[in-house]
Order: structure tokens, then C-alpha cells, then sequence
């Protein structure tokens, strides 16, 4: 049996009577990057966030930049952030001109560790930029606290958790903004890049809405120097279509979960678990083993796609190497680099195909 990674041709077929009607629209308006489309799409992410107002951008990554430079950081800030995420997160934070200061995960659910935000704030601490990461939310509540009493700003990056809920409330709805991706591999993914900035701050979202579209909201009015960081009408269009769908397919991925749990139970792996507080939306599935080289080789194998999230080490980048990071410094962050492995949990997944990847996982352990 094969069994891929992720296959949104499926989650393409059940969708196609309503996408193409969207995609018509869009092409028959001549309204190609912006315009009603983007602006539906904006007003009903906004809603599902719990939040006032969302911004769509072309990708996570201008999200996240954007939203630091409209929160005013700049040259000699640094912000708070972790080494175990994708690149774009510590990327964004340089691109602003800042320094990103890297802190260690909680090792039970890989999302940045409290205890250590307030030994790495710094007179030159301008916030805080925890990531949701494979779906499970960080502790919003502490974090907030502890920015709120030092006068910091938090911005979340909710890239791999449009849904996730933290004490009964959606992720986006907590930071100053929080920076959303659509890459086609997300929970809710666009035909292409896209990304969105949501928040409560009118004020902010209009900087953002500068900046995406060259410094402004009225052509050839600019007030500031901007970007070309507009989402385009089509990917606006498909998000519209997809959004109603995403608290159904989180089910999914978390009833794939549950069932993995089940079956992982006693192997000698280390599972991942949900925090009290915490609903993970499951963007991905992270196995953790000191064989994890050996069982990506027999799943491999045996037909199933796996991914490394992530085989890098952030902290130690070549190009961070002025910040000082040495091996050992951020221990767990280090830790899950050599040892985690995600294995398919998307929705459309077949509880065949779930059954095959669990047995393979208990064949390689003997179980």
C-alpha cells in the first residue's frame, strides 16, 4: 500500500463543483490580485479567528514580516522566539532588521517554554513571537502576562494551527496580530502561497494594508515604503470556498490522531499529547525516537511518506553564528532535530490507509 504524505487531489475532487464557480468569478472580474474576493475571504477568516480584522498577504513569511515592521520593530530590537520552527519565523525577525533571541521548547509539547522568556529579556526587548507549532498552541495566557508586565508586544505565529484553540479560544485571537500561512499543505491551503495578518487593532491592520500594497491604500499614495505583499484574488477565491470546510477536516486530523495514540500506546516512542487547555488542530503528526533515522527507512520502505520537521538547526545557522548559539545551548530544541519523525495525518486520509501506517510503526518495533 501507498501511503502519501499529504494528497490534496482528494480534498480537490469533493471541492471542485464549488471552486470553479469561484475561480470563474474571479477570471470573468478581471479583478486578479485584491478586490471582493480577498476582501470575503478577509471579513470571514477575521470571524473564524474571533478577531476584528485579518489582512491577506502572499505568504506566512510577508505575513510575519510585515506585522513586525507595522509593530515598529526595526534596528537594535530583538524579539523573543524559538530555533524549532521553520526558517521564515527567525528570517522575518532579521528581515525587520531586529535580532531574534532564540529560547528552548517545552519538551512535552515542542512550543516555547515559558520558564525561560523572562532570563532572556534584554533592555532592548521589543516582544515575544511564540509558534504554534505542528498545530498545538503555546501557553497563551502566561506568555501574555508576562509581556503585559513588561510592556511587550506578542505577536503569534499561527502557520500550522488555523483552528487550534487555547482554553476554549482560537489562536489569532490573543497577540497584538498573529501571522497566518495558506501554503497548500496547511489546514486551510491555498492553490498556491498566500498568508494573512489578523488582529484587533485597526490602527495596525491599516499599517499592514500600507505595506503589503507599497506603503498604500490608495493607488500611487504612498505614505510609507512598502512591499508587493497583496494576496492574489484566486487564492482569495479557493480560501473562501475551503474555509467552511476546515473545522471538519480538523476533526479529522484529530480522530487520526486519537487513533495513533491508541496504537503507539507502550512502543518505545515518545508521543505527542495535548497540554490541559489546549486543542491541537494536528498539522502534523510528530513521532519522536532515538531510531528515528531506521523507522524513516522502513516506513519509507513500505510505501509510506514521512517528513522531517525539521532537520535543522536554527540557532546554529551559519549566518547566526554572530548571535554566539553553541551545541547544547537549547537542549530539547537540539534534541527533536535527531529524533522526530511526522508520519500522514491529513483528513482525507482512509482509515485503511491509518490502519497500514500504525501497523508498519508497531512492525518496526515488534509489536
Amino acid at each position: 500500500m501507498q501511503v502519501p504524505f499529504n494528497d490534496l487531489k482528494i480534498q480537490y475532487a469533493a471541492l471542485k463543483a464549488e471552486i470553479h464557480p469561484a475561480l470563474e468569478r474571479v477570471l470573468e472580474s478581471q479583478s486578479y490580485i485584491l478586490g471582493p474576493e480577498v476582501e470575503a475571504f478577509e471579513k470571514a477568516f477575521a470571524g473564524y479567528c474571533g478577531a476584528k480584522y485579518a489582512v491577506g498577504v502572499n505568504s506566512g513569511t510577508m505575513a510575519l514580516q510585515l506585522a513586525l515592521l507595522a509593530l515598529g520593530v526595526g534596528p537594535g530590537d530583538e524579539v523573543i522566539t524559538v530555533a524549532q520552527t521553520f526558517i521564515a519565523t527567525a528570517e522575518a525577525i532579521s528581515w525587520a532588521g531586529a535580532t531574534p533571541v532564540f529560547i528552548d521548547v517545552d519538551p512535552a509539547v515542542c512550543t516555547l517554554d515559558v520558564s525561560q522568556i523572562e532570563a532572556a529579556i534584554t533592555p532592548k526587548t521589543r516582544g515575544i513571537l511564540p509558534v504554534h507549532l505542528y498545530g498545538h498552541p503555546a501557553r497563551m495566557h502566561e506568555i501574555k502576562a508576562i509581556a503585559a508586565k513588561r510592556k511587550l508586544f506578542v505577536l503569534e505565529d499561527a502557520a500550522q494551527a488555523h483552528g487550534a484553540r487555547w482554553q476554549g479560544n482560537r489562536v489569532g485571537s490573543f497577540g497584538e496580530a498573529a501571522c497566518f500561512s495558506f501554503y497548500p499543505g496547511k489546514n486551510l491551503g491555498a492553490f498556491g502561497e498566500g498568508g494573512a495578518v489578523v488582529t484587533n487593532d485597526e490602527t495596525l491592520a491599516l499599517e499592514i494594508k500600507k505595506l503589503r500594497n507599497h506603503g498604500g491604500v490608495v493607488r500611487y499614495v504612498h505614505d510609507r515604503l512598502g512591499f508587493n505583499g497583496r494576496m492574489e484574488a484566486i487564492q482569495g477565491a479557493v480560501l473562501g470556498v475551503k474555509l467552511k470546510y476546515l473545522d471538519g477536516w480538523n476533526a479529522k486530523r484529530r480522530e487520526h490522531a486519537a487513533y495513533y495514540h491508541s496504537q503507539f500506546e507502550g512502543l518505545d516512542l515518545i508521543l505527542p499529547r495535548e497540554t490541559a487547555g489546549a486543542e491541537s488542530v494536528y498539522n502534523s503528526y510528530v513521532l519522536r525516537s532515538k531510531k528515528r533515522d531506521a523507522l524513516q527507512r522502513f516506513l519509507n520502505d513500505a510505501g509510506v511518506q514521512t517528513m522531517i520537521y525539521y532537520p535543522v538547526k536554527i540557532h546554529l545557522l551559519s549566518f547566526y553564528k554572530h548571535l554566539g548559539y553553541q551545541p547544547g545551548d537549547l537542549p530539547v530544541t537540539e534534541e527533536l532535530t535527531e529524533t522526530g519523525l511526522a508520519i500522514p495525518v491529513y483528513p482525507d486520509m482512509s482509515f485503511a490507509q491509518r490502519a497500514y501506517v500504525a501497523g508498519k510503526v508497531r512492525e518496526f518495533f515488534g509489536s
